[in-house]
């Protein structure tokens, strides 16, 4: 059983004008805010906090919003380094015969990972989604074993995709809670808008093929603070949208599974983000990468490794309402080892009121930290041996 080290930085922080929102009782109403969804969900990002839903459980086709899943997996390979922007990604036979949505690539065409990104995020290109799903991975199906191995790893009980395109499948579903889920970790990207808000981009500038793309989700240009995240549509799915939108320093997530029309789902998206705007405020605490502590590493090349938030940490209340008391505790794990990848979790921060969590955000190391050579723990024991004589 490991042992956790854990203390408290500064025991109270005190805020005299706000307090912990309360939307668990609300939300179990119907504010109307879906009624021409299926399901639907409205969260704020930083926290997780449901503050509406309705069916937001229920397994249903996702449509395009799959990629979602597969942009987070193309984020986190970038940030780890195992692919950069500006490398070349070529296109197969079987990558270039998806149909439905696409930017057109032909067997054997390279572009970059950036191009591929935006491909996917503004056109939600089928074809980049395989081009980009067989580059990481080696095969689409070792890349779909990805996308369900990371729905286990963030506690998703209502997802299992079958493709990282969304195209209609057998088996192939999600929900609306399961998507914010996956939207929340997406944003901890937060290069992800750089994509995902443009309404508009081309590809192939320089060639006689230049292709205009123009962003499935109108909302981007249509409704201020909007940018990202996915839309989709298939016959069964009808019209879906995963969205996200910032104002006043505060991030929300919408979904929408199943409107009839898109014209209906973007006024349900609509409404549902004009409601969290209208009656919700977040208090910034940390930013993403905000280091917390130092932590001590075992048999490492470095004996000692920076300890940082993995996302964004505020605190979310209702406008005009007060909090105070908030404790701060940071636990660390005590048997930290090497070798360590950079955003392994090592340990949590908390903001805890009247004993009740508020915020729960795991911490991660900031950089790799490789396993010391034995020469290298040779002299460090020999040094401290040498010193303690």
């Amino acid at each position: 059983m490991k042992r956790w080290l854990s203390f408290v930085l500064g025991s109270l922080l005190v805020f005299s004008t706000i307090s912990p929102v309360a939307a668990n009782e609300e939300r179990k109403n119907d504010l109307g805010l879906a009624e021409k969804a299926k399901s639907a969900i409205l969260i704020e990002r930083d926290t997780g906090t449901v503050l509406y839903e309705k069916n937001s459980n229920e397994k249903l086709p996702p449509a395009s919003m799959t990629k979602v899943m597969t942009m987070l997996l193309i984020m986190e390979a970038l940030d780890s380094g195992k692919i950069t922007m500006d490398e070349k990604v070529r296109t197969s036979e079987h990558a270039a015969s998806m149909g439905g949505s696409q930017i057109f690539l032909e067997p054997g065409e390279e572009m970059t990972v950036k191009e591929m990104l935006q491909g996917i995020a503004i056109g939600s290109g089928n074809d980049a989604s395989v081009a980009m799903a067989e580059h990481i991975a080696g095969s689409e199906e070792e890349f779909v074993k990805m996308m369900n191995d990371k729905t286990k790893e963030l506690g998703l009980k209502n997802t299992n995709f079958q493709n990282p395109t969304g195209l209609p499948a057998q088996d192939h579903y999600s929900s609306a809670s399961d998507m914010a889920v996956m939207a929340k970790e997406l944003l901890k990207y937060e290069t992800i808008t750089d994509f995902t808000g443009l309404y508009e981009a081309y590809l192939r500038e320089n060639t006689d093929k230049k292709f205009w793309l123009v962003n499935t989700n109108r909302l981007v240009k249509f409704y201020d603070g909007v940018d990202g995240l996915k839309t989709g549509f298939t016959h069964e799915a009808k019209y879906c949208l995963t969205a996200t939108a910032k104002k006043d320093g505060m991030r929300v997530i919408a979904v929408v599974f199943g409107a009839p029309t898109p014209k209906d789902r973007n006024a349900q998206i609509s409404k549902m983000l004009d409601y969290a705007f209208a009656k919700y405020k977040t208090h910034p605490m940390y930013d993403k990468d905000s280091v917390i502590a130092k932590a001590t590493v075992s048999k490492g090349q470095n004996n000692k490794v920076e300890v940082v938030t993995s996302e964004s940490i505020s605190l979310l209340t209702q406008k005009g309402e007060k909090i105070d008391d908030v404790e701060k505790k940071i636990t660390i794990n005590d048997k930290i080892q090497a070798p360590l990848k950079k955003g392994d979790k090592v340990g949590h921060l908390r903001l805890v009121k009247n004993g009740k969590v508020l915020v729960d955000s795991p911490l991660v190391v900031k950089e790799d930290v490789d396993k010391a050579s034995w020469w290298t723990l040779y002299k460090r024991t020999f040094g401290a041996f040498a010193k303690l004589n």
